[in-house]
């Protein structure tokens, strides 16, 4: 497929601008658009837009791949209707980096976090990747079930604070917290290690487990999980005195933000 110019704004809080030739098209997660310029057609279907569901049954397989995925029943396909050039963009849905993936330079297949996908040219797919390994599945931090690009086009990713690209040679291993770990090749061997010593697990604040890494292969990284994030923003909000539900006389914790309580 042809491929899509496309170009990152911003810093910290990243959107994506893709050029469309036209009859060219792009799919978006519900609800990721940011703009779109006139000319350009939207339209939300089931799945992916890949074209590779065969009838009712392959269309709502698709469906629930993304489903499982945590990602929308839906994808939105933006296809440039007009004679020229036409732009839509996409934004990332909390602060962090965008990362653009050429499926087609990286073997055709990309392993994700569970909703990292924010969008990308017609034609991809995105699938399930089941982690062989119960451990893995249990204590790796997405679970047993990651998203898988395919393709030959161009893909992106959206992730939490800042991110870093690492080449793994044959045999090199790197251990990783286990929300840390953004994306990675296939040929990457991915498992969990617990941290060693009980003192270290219990107080170490790392966790219980690492991910565990080897290469060869390509593997991203994050240095803000969304988890992190939220579960700070958690620990530092305002608790309600007096118990009760939320809609009290302050307001619950909104109240509680706005009224300055304790």
């Amino acid at each position: 497929m042809d491929e899509i110019d496309y170009f990152l704004h911003g810093d910290d809080m990243q959107f994506v601008e893709i050029e469309l030739d036209p009859g060219e098209a792009a799919i978006g997660e519900a609800g990721s658009m940011m703009y779109m310029e006139d000319g350009i057609q939207m339209d939300t279907i089931f799945g992916d837009g890949s074209g590779q569901q065969n009838g009712i049954f392959g269309v709502l397989l698709g469906a629930g791949k993304r489903l499982i995925t945590g990602e929308s029943l839906f994808t939105t396909v933006y296809t440039n209707k007009g004679q020229a050039k036409r732009k839509v963009a996409f934004a990332a849905p909390y602060t962090g980096k965008i990362i653009p993936f050429d499926l087609k330079k990286l073997g055709g297949t990309m392993i994700c976090q569970k909703d990292a996908f924010l969008c990308a040219a017609k034609g991809v797919s995105l699938g399930i990747a089941f982690q062989k390994r119960l451990g893995t599945g249990f204590f790796g931090g997405e679970g047993f079930i990651m998203e898988k690009l395919e393709g030959d086009g161009l893909a992106f990713a959206h992730s939490g604070g800042t991110v870093v690209e690492r080449q793994l040679a044959p045999g090199e291993i790197l251990r990783v917290d286990t929300g840390c770990v953004v994306a990675y090749t296939p040929n990457v061997d991915f498992d969990i290690q617990f941290v060693g010593g009980i003192k270290t697990a219990l107080f170490g604040g790392e966790g219980l487990f690492f991910a565990v890494l080897r290469g060869p292969g390509t593997v991203w990284m994050q240095s803000l999980p969304f988890a992190r994030l939220a579960s700070r923003i958690f620990a530092a909000a305002p608790v309600r005195k007096g118990g009760g539900g939320s809609g009290g006389e302050q307001g619950g914790l909104l109240g509680n933000l706005f009224n300055g309580d304790d």
